[in-house]
């Protein structure tokens, strides 16, 4: 795992004035902590489209992807389950429209199916300091609520304990002709996002959700890391 990899990420963001780090800027710091992700590639102009999808590969999923823009869902910039370089080039040029007066670009994605969504986050709070969480995921997180939390630093049985703490914990089981969870990756998971909040104080919050499932593997679709007050 690289901090230095992770802390140049914020400092660059830092500098340009932002307060929250871009999808693919919050992903690559995930990744520098060895927490799976996408596998992504972020565009400013359509001319390494047909390149970039030859990487990634079909089915894709295509977003706008800036710093100043959390809520991608309501402003129309997800497009999923793109199957043809035709269609491709039609929704990068509608979300760069819907781009218009951000900075940012087009995030080109791999896009994951699976039927478990996790969530999994960091808070840093004022009396305890760096605080993991973890739960079920997805469309659900604020209407279910079923999500634990530990301070860091995490060892692995505070991980598991977590795991068992939700209601909904069986779904990490063999499930209706389901793998089971990779429980190491997961505590591994854990582990690593409270790291993250200990040794990187510029950071007061990680948003990841959903995780999803992706046969026994997890991977984070969606992430937000938000930077703390100057």
């Amino acid at each position: 795992m690289t901090k230095d990899k992770a802390v140049k990420i914020i400092c660059d963001a830092r500098r340009k004035g932002s307060k929250t780090l871009s999808e693919y800027e919050s992903k690559q710091v995930l990744a520098a902590y060895d927490i799976p992700v996408t596998k992504e590639i972020l565009l400013k102009d359509k001319s390494n489209l047909e390149k970039t999808i030859r990487k990634i590969g079909y089915p894709l999923v295509m977003k706008g992807c800036s710093p100043e823009i959390a809520h991608k869902t309501e402003k129309g910039l997800i497009h999923v389950d793109i199957r043809t370089i035709k269609e491709a080039k039609k929704v990068f040029n509608e979300i760069m429209a819907g781009m218009k007066g951000f900075d940012g670009g087009v995030l080109v994605q791999q896009m994951i199916k699976g039927g478990r969504e996790l969530v999994m986050g960091m808070n840093r709070d004022a009396q305890f300091g760096p605080c993991v969480m973890f739960g079920l995921g997805g469309i659900f997180t604020e209407i279910l609520k079923d999500i634990s939390f530990r301070r860091a630093p995490l060892k692995k049985r505070d991980a598991l304990d977590m795991m068992r703490e939700i209601r909904g914990h069986k779904i990490l089981d063999a499930v209706r002709g389901m793998e089971a969870v990779d429980k190491k990756l997961l505590i591994d998971m854990l582990m690593n996002i409270g790291r993250i909040g200990m040794e990187i104080p510029e950071i007061s919050e990680i948003d990841l959700n959903p995780v999803i499932i992706d046969g026994s593997k997890p991977v984070v679709v969606d992430a937000l890391i938000v930077l703390e007050k100057v």
